[in-house]
């Protein structure tokens, strides 16, 4: 599906619950994790930049920026981790269709993040992080 048509069909979901008398929200499905998915972004941000903008709604504690095996130049979308699961519910309300450097970004949330395949290189702390994940706990 094209990324916009994704865009338009997350703020009809917002128009409609803010029309409807739902007793949930459609964001409660994703109450278990504290995981977005950031695309579209322009290829020069670097992980401080898109950190600076995305926590205007809480604190992050990981960022995957997907990056070219070869060349490592980033490939405009990515995944942000916050330390409060409400926090996601802000960036994906407040960030999907908004414009950064000309482009229109695509904001969502991520019901089961999946660890990057190469992680030979990680500190331990984000392997303690990506094996016991960063949502709330109960």
């Amino acid at each position: 599906m094209n990324p916009l048509t994704n865009v338009r069909n997350i703020k009809k979901l917002n128009e409609q619950e803010l029309r409807g008398n739902n007793k949930t929200s459609w964001h409660d499905q994703y109450k278990d994790s504290a995981w977005i998915f950031v695309g579209g972004l322009p290829y020069d941000l670097t992980e401080g930049d898109v950190i600076a903008i995305f926590s205007q709604y809480g604190e992050i504690v990981n960022i995957n920026l997907i990056r070219d095996k070869d060349t490592g130049k980033q490939k405009g979308y990515g995944f942000l981790c916050y330390e409060d699961q409400r926090s996601t519910i802000l960036a994906v309300d407040n960030f999907n269709g908004i414009k950064i450097l000309g482009r229109v970004i695509r904001v969502d949330h991520v019901a089961n993040y999946k660890v990057p395949k190469d992680s030979k290189n990680i500190d331990e702390e984000t392997r303690k992080l990506r094996k016991e994940g960063c949502a709330p706990r109960d």
